[in-house]
C-alpha cells in the first residue's frame, strides 16, 4: 500500500512540475527531474531565479 501511494504522489509531483515548466516556456520533460531525490529543491530554485523564456516573449517593456 505504501509503495503504491509513493508512486501516485511521485507521478502527481512530476505532472505539476511538468506543467510549471511548460508555463515558464521550458520543455515540460524537465519536470521529470523532480523525481530525483532532493532535486526538486534545486528545480524550484532554478525556476525562482531563472529568466523564463515566456517572459522574454511577452514582456511589454521589450516594445519600448
Amino acid at each position: 500500500m505504501g509503495l503504491l501511494l509513493f508512486i501516485i504522489l511521485a507521478a502527481v509531483q512530476a505532472a505539476f512540475f511538468w506543467r510549471i515548466f511548460q508555463k515558464a516556456g521550458y520543455p515540460g520533460a524537465w519536470g521529470l527531474v523532480s523525481l530525483i531525490p532532493f532535486a526538486s529543491v534545486f528545480v524550484l530554485g532554478f525556476l525562482a531565479f531563472a529568466d523564463w523564456p515566456v517572459e522574454r516573449r511577452t514582456n511589454p517593456r521589450d516594445f519600448d
